[in-house]
């Protein structure tokens, strides 16, 4: 049976609600959101060609130059979007990054009443794929672009906005595609990314994020290989059991913590927000003196174990080839989340470990890694500055992203990411790329209004 959506905590209801009728500038980022979110942008089939177009024209009708907006679309339905805001030029560009495409999402998945490809506003919440990863920052850097040209702001900076193709595992990656073939179009001082945000408690902000660093994504393929025969006749040894036992191993293992600088300015800033005895197992973390007892604490916390060490999940499975006969075949996907600086060498070898005799182990996909940007940069304090005119006394940490993002592949190319979006969710709730993702309406809006402050300021060289 499905669950349905229609009761929600009250805290978190007033936290996503909206007191008022939307300002016509609000209205407007609505149906920019709107848009994006129905368009179908999943691979292979999707089109991010459409998206990019759709956002195109949006500026075009608001007065900008078509030599200033362009689409790069190096296969069909693989387009991107760039777009430039001409400033002074005393400073070099701002670029604002968001992928326009998703992961895919099946009707019969989502709870009654919602479509996936359409957004649903319910009981002060944004349902759709994508409202959160990552077409809200989408629609506010388009929206604010918007409502920079409409005020006539003139920043020292060109602002340049690319929403771009095949961040979530696609076969055209634009990042990795622009910096290759049109790095002028893109290249920049800094950029604002994805991987950041604000975090609730019961409907109240507690902490926002800023994220400088992020794990590095490998998948290795779990394989056991049998000569078969009739399922009338069981053998000893089974592909799928031999699959199974290495899988339920795999489980049951866990690597090595380890705390990198950011980790530990993290947790020493997020520590004050928690009950006893976990602020003290977080404070003793973070000044490197805590005992096993309080790792093995803090470590119950999902969001924090991913802090602390590597993490190694089995997210897919196959096996077998009809119902009368053994299998010969069956496989695994295992996703890991590497810590920066943990060897890809030592990760293979424990899997292979685990896997046993019977079960083979071999990379799925490639590793890209690379170093953080700067958790005491200017930037971050234009960050904390901006987010204080919102949320008095909400702390600004630096953070560590356990999902990978395109920003990787900035920060390779020389130039220092920054994640920050300024829209909050409740600690713990994980929808983005699940069932049911949603986005609080009032935090959306907030997230805009934040990102149209933090672009003005860095643009301006505040």
């Amino acid at each position: 049976m499905k669950k349905t959506l229609f009761v929600l905590a009250a805290s978190l209801v007033c936290a996503g609600a909206l007191a008022q009728p939307l300002t016509p500038q609000q209205q407007l980022t609505r149906d920019i959101y709107r848009e994006l979110i129905e368009i179908r942008t999943v691979h292979p089939d999707g089109d991010n060609t459409a998206a990019a177009r759709a956002m195109a024209k949006r500026l075009l009708d608001a007065g900008f130059d078509p030599k200033d907006v362009e689409i790069f679309e190096p296969a069909p339905k693989k387009g991107s979007l760039i777009a430039r805001y001409r400033g002074t030029g005393e400073m070099k560009p701002l670029l604002l990054l968001a992928h326009i495409d998703v992961v895919d999402a099946k009707r019969e998945d989502w709870s009654d009443g919602l479509d996936p490809f359409k957004l649903t506003e319910i009981d002060g919440y944004f349902y759709g794929r994508g409202t959160i990863d990552d077409k809200a920052m989408a629609a506010a850097f388009v929206a604010n672009l918007i409502r920079y040209k409409t005020e006539g702001y003139r920043p020292k900076r060109d602002l340049i906005v690319a929403l771009t193709a095949d961040e979530e595992g696609g076969t055209h990656n634009g990042v990795s595609l622009l910096l290759k073939e049109r790095r002028d179009l893109i290249d920049a001082e800094l950029a604002l990314n994805e991987g950041g945000g604000g975090a609730w408690r019961n409907g109240k902000p507690f902490v926002q994020a800023v994220q400088v660093s992020e794990k590095f994504y490998q998948s290795y393929n779990f394989e056991a290989i049998n000569p078969g025969g009739h399922s009338s006749v069981p053998q000893k040894q089974n592909a799928i059991y031999d699959l199974a036992a290495a899988l339920d191993r795999l489980s049951r293992h866990q690597f090595a913590a380890r705390v990198p600088l950011v980790t530990r300015l993290y947790f020493a800033r997020i520590a004050n927000t928690e009950k006893s005895p976990i602020r003290e197992a977080l404070t003793a973390i973070a000044e490197n003196r805590a005992t096993e007892e309080e790792v093995a604490m803090v470590s119950e916390v999902p969001e924090y174990n991913a802090q602390l060490r590597t993490t190694c999940v089995a997210t897919r499975l196959e096996a077998g080839h009809a119902d009368n006969a053994l299998p010969q075949r069956a496989r695994a996907v295992v996703n890991c989340r590497l810590l920066p600086g943990e060897k890809v060498e030592f990760v293979a070898g424990e899997l292979k470990r685990i896997a046993g005799a019977n079960v083979a182990v071999k990379e799925h996909f490639p590793i890209t890694v690379s170093d953080p940007s700067d958790p005491q940069s200017p930037t971050m304090k234009t960050i904390q500055r901006v987010s204080e005119t919102m949320w008095p006394g909400i702390p600004v940490v630096p953070i560590m992203s356990m999902g990978a993002t395109d920003g990787m592949r900035l920060r390779n190319a020389g130039i220092p990411v920054y994640g920050a979006s300024g829209m909050f969710i409740e600690f713990g709730e994980v929808r983005y790329h699940g069932r049911d993702e949603r986005l609080g309406v009032r935090s959306f809006f907030d997230g805009v209004e934040f990102l149209y402050r933090l672009v003005k300021a860095i643009g301006s060289g505040e």
